[in-house]
């Protein structure tokens, strides 16, 4: 019974707010901030974000926001409401940050103005969808700024130092009594042998260094991590996709099978995530925006392009990447996911974020911007202790296939557990690694 429930909430949150969310933001950032630089953000984290506020609005705001984060049925309209499963399912999603090598770090401060207490049952339930309160005076900005990102830096491990830099400050957060500051930080090793190629060829250390072609028809050296042998890899139609395994150590390793058998059948043992890195790279090396175009179209694209079966691979090249991406999501959220009136002064509707006494003496709250920024960035070798265990496929004997990433892709990290996605975006020059 308990089984059937995990599986239902694991289908449900595969089918629901984050997939339809990440859609939404991968098209408006491809096409913005994103058009001439490296993307990456959380399609979770912003989700975790969202669900907090909503769970402190009403009327037409709370609307506006189930139609993003509410989970749906497959082939079923309308919202459903926000629920225990789908938290358990993100809770679960999120569960690597405690797994060995694996640095997973996702946080929403809900950044208002130091005279304005938020309610204490408002309080519980966003810190049951990993939102935390910051408490800041924001007719200070420079100490604001402070205050926001060191908030920032110890909910990461340190692994994000600052969301917000001091010269935007003054103009952004002047006039704010409310908003949101959202990160999400990842940094893990590979399960399979990826190596820098410089360790696997004899030309010296400048052989792992090769030609990385741009959209515009020049090219870059970047540092390449290659493999060899079996690798879960499919060629589609314009595409290919290569699916890499992070590596983790099993918080299970050591105990007795009998022990485990009786603890998986009691449903003593939490669900354990996996997480897999996707990269989606077009054949033509000018072809991202089309392939953009395609998974724009396809509201499914993803799981319907996962390689299931692990097979004989050729060549294996990919960058080595080191990403960072800040931007404000705010007009995203407005102009392609239909949420306005949270981001109104005279139409936001957030009664239950607030002390009512308060509500009384002041202006009516309204979110004034969500900022986020994700890290990602990319280990090629595990040096930790025994591994979790993939389930390896038989498949009849075919022609090797060539994967090599020397063009702009696209690319998404997954929990494969519970199908969330955490993190997505897309590559143009894997030499540089910010963008703010």
């Amino acid at each position: 019974m308990a089984a059937a429930a995990a599986g239902e909430a694991v289908r449900r949150l595969a089918w629901s707010g984050p997939t339809e969310l990440c859609n939404g933001l991968m098209k408006h950032l491809a096409r913005g901030a994103g058009a001439g630089n490296n993307l990456v953000f959380s399609p979770l984290s912003i989700y975790s974000s969202l669900s907090a506020m909503a769970a402190g609005a009403r009327g037409r705001t709370f609307i506006e926001l189930l139609r993003v984060v509410g989970p749906r049925w497959p082939g079923q309209e309308g919202e459903g409401p926000l629920d225990d499963d789908t938290r358990g399912a993100l809770e679960i999603a999120l569960a690597g940050g405690k797994m060995g090598d694996l640095r997973l770090s996702c946080v929403s401060a809900v950044c208002h103005h130091a005279t304005r207490t938020p309610k204490l049952d408002y309080l519980t339930t966003a810190a049951a969808w990993g939102s935390v309160a910051c408490a800041v005076d924001f007719t200070k900005p420079e100490q604001a700024t402070k205050q926001i990102n060191s908030c920032i830096s110890n909910r990461t491990g340190h692994g994000i130092e600052s969301i917000l830099d001091q010269a935007e400050a003054a103009v952004l957060l002047d006039p704010t009594r409310l908003m949101l500051a959202d990160a999400f930080y990842l940094k893990g090793s590979l399960e399979r042998s990826f190596t820098s190629c410089c360790k696997c060829a004899a030309a010296g250390p400048s052989s792992s260094y090769r030609p990385f072609h741009l959209l515009d028809g020049s090219t870059v050296h970047a540092e390449f991590m290659s493999s060899h042998g079996e690798q879960f890899v499919e060629a589609y139609d314009g595409f290919k996709v290569l699916k890499m395994l992070y590596a983790a150590r099993d918080p299970y390793h050591g105990v007795p099978a009998k022990t485990m058998a009786v603890a998986v059948i009691m449903n003593y043992l939490a669900p354990h995530p996996h997480y897999s890195m996707y990269i989606v790279l077009p054949d033509a090396r000018d072809g991202l925006w089309e392939l953009h175009h395609k998974m724009a179209s396809h509201p499914c694209f993803l799981y319907d392009h996962q390689p299931m079966c692990s097979v004989a691979a050729g060549e294996v090249r990919v960058p080595k990447l080191k990403l960072s991406f800040s931007t404000s999501v705010k007009r995203a959220l407005q102009d392609d996911l239909g949420i306005e009136t949270l981001f109104s002064a005279g139409a936001a509707l957030l009664p239950d974020v607030q002390q009512q006494q308060q509500q009384q003496q002041q202006e009516p709250l309204y979110l004034s911007d969500i900022l986020h920024k994700a890290v990602l960035q990319m280990d090629e070798e595990f040096q930790g202790s025994p591994t979790v265990s993939q389930t390896k496929w038989d498949v009849p004997a075919a022609a090797c296939v060539d994967f090599v990433a020397d063009h702009p892709f696209a690319f998404f990290v997954v929990e494969e557990v519970t199908g969330a996605i955490l993190l997505a975006g897309h590559v143009l020059d894997p030499t540089t690694t910010t963008t703010q």
